[in-house]
């Protein structure tokens, strides 16, 4: 059972992240994306950011995490979320861009690989994909969870053909420059 299947976990990630949200993350996704979108935010965690995004596109959460959906769901009972895995994305369902914050770091580069092919499946054409992660050449595990650092040219050699990086800048979570965000059109290859 991993840290985020269980209540006390949870409980522990919802206490550390207090006081961080996605917003201006999604500022920039707006300048990009027409209101009205569709939205599939992967790992969404206690849904701070999917509320976030319900303010302006037709967003779907998601995560891997039971505890975590059912959390959000006994509190927005009619909400749009899936309990998806990030790497395998399996849905039939299309979006127009998908979402992201501080979740893919979580995955080995090769799993990342594999979720960059599948989120290049469930985006609709010309589809873009919007995801922060932590700055920088490190892979550290902190018990069962995993945090890979990247910098635009390691996460540039996972795209495989199906993205291109149309923006990137770097930006301070807790130091500075200790983040990386990335805005990915889907390419119709």
């Amino acid at each position: 059972m991993g840290y985020f299947d269980t209540e006390a976990g949870v409980d522990e990630y919802i206490r550390a992240a207090e006081g961080y949200d996605g917003s201006a993350l999604i500022e920039r996704l707006k300048a990009h994306l027409s209101n009205d979108s569709s939205v599939l935010e992967l790992g969404m965690g206690p849904g701070k950011d999917l509320n976030l995004l319900n303010a302006h596109f037709q967003a779907t959460g998601s995560d891997n995490s039971e505890v975590f959906v059912n959390r959000y769901l006994s509190q927005h009972p009619s909400s749009d979320v899936l309990v998806l895995d990030a790497i395998q994305i399996e849905t039939s369902r299309k979006f127009d861009a998908i979402y992201s914050n501080k979740v893919l770091h979580q995955l080995t580069q090769e799993q990342l690989k594999i979720s960059l092919a599948s989120q290049h499946r469930v985006l609709t054409k010309d589809g873009l994909a919007l995801h922060s992660l932590w700055h920088g050449t490190r892979c550290e595990k902190f018990g069962d969870m995993l945090s890979q650092q990247y910098t635009i040219k390691t996460f540039s050699q996972l795209l495989n053909g199906h993205f291109e990086i149309i923006e990137s800048f770097k930006y301070a979570e807790m130091e500075p420059d200790d983040s990386l965000c990335l805005i990915l059109k889907r390419l119709n290859s």
